[in-house]
């Protein structure tokens, strides 16, 4: 017997971490995909030269974004939310590629929370959303 995969999913962002959430996700399990511009890098680039460090952030934001976008290819819905403004820019990456296009994009502002109120925010988003 074949189990279905669920079509949604809820992805709490920042700059430093994503966390992807299955809905329905019964287990109540994420994954975690973390950029690779921590705050050591960001030290380490400054102290070389400062156009350095901004190239490397760019640059590690952009596979940071990629990485996550490669991940939900095979949604149906997606949620976007957390505190800053990475899942704007995750928005806009997504909206430019036609491998998107056909995937429903919600965006919400949230505060930073634990993972508990993830998932509880993705189930009631969803709940009450139904396509």
């Amino acid at each position: 017997m074949e189990i279905d995969q669920p079509t949604k999913i809820g992805i709490w962002l920042d700059n430093a971490a994503a966390h992807l959430i299955e809905y329905p996700n019964e287990k109540k399990e994420s994954t975690i995909i973390e950029s690779k511009f921590t705050h050591e890098v960001m030290e380490e680039s400054l102290e070389k030269n400062e156009n350095l460090m901004h190239n490397k952030k760019r640059q590690q934001q952009a596979e940071y974004l990629k990485k996550i976008s490669a991940s939900i290819k095979n949604y149906v819905e997606v949620l976007l939310f957390g505190p800053t403004e990475a899942k704007i820019k995750l928005s806009h990456l997504l909206k430019a590629d036609r491998a998107f296009a056909k995937i429903k994009i919600h965006i919400k502002q949230t505060d930073y929370m634990t993972e508990n109120q993830q998932h509880a925010f993705v189930k009631h988003f969803f709940s009450n959303n139904l396509i």
